[in-house]
């Protein structure tokens, strides 16, 4: 998957996480979230800058995800220019700010490697989602983000930790989990 993905050209990337922030920004939780919670793209992954921008637009409050030693926090962000380069490489909240509570957001946009139709998905391996999503008392909707070859057919192998997507969010298709 992460060799598939990286091969993307820019222009591939590009076309489909248009698409996908589309879908994303077509469901009616998204509408709904008065706060979200993003992430920046890594390797290729799903673009959320759209995403970004509509939410400014529609006076939502954006929250992104900083890795803080072994734990991943939310912090609140008025724009990219917020965002510089911190663990992994990855752009994340200046070190300075309020942490947020993931109870905090409406809707909470995860990245993945992969996914499957029940809403299992592979990460880094490092467990920050998992963790992070398993300690609290969210009531936001959990969906994943990806381009739709990262979709598999199969099932993910899962433990008893790993917390499933409520939605599948790719350039071609929405998926619903059936719980």
């Amino acid at each position: 998957m992460l060799a598939h993905r990286r091969a993307l050209s820019h222009d591939e990337w590009h076309a489909s996480s248009l698409l996908a922030q589309q879908n994303l920004l077509s469901l009616e939780e998204y509408r709904q979230a008065a706060c979200i919670a993003l992430y920046s793209p890594a390797h290729k992954e799903t673009d959320t800058a759209d995403i970004l921008t509509s939410a400014f637009m529609a006076g939502k409050r954006v929250l992104y995800p900083a890795v803080c030693g072994k734990e991943l926090v939310l912090r609140e962000v008025q724009g990219l220019e917020d965002l510089a380069q911190g663990s992994f490489g990855i752009l994340e909240p200046c070190p300075v700010g309020v942490d947020h509570a993931a109870t905090e957001a409406d809707l909470i946009v995860v990245p993945g490697v992969a996914f499957d139709r029940c809403g299992h998905r592979i990460g880094y391996g490092k467990g920050f989602y998992d963790l992070f999503l398993s300690r609290t008392d969210r009531k936001g909707h959990l969906v994943g983000l990806c381009h739709d070859f990262q979709l598999i057919q199969g099932q993910i192998p899962a433990e008893g930790h790993d917390i499933r997507m409520e939605i599948i969010v790719t350039d071609k298709r929405i998926i619903r989990v059936v719980r």
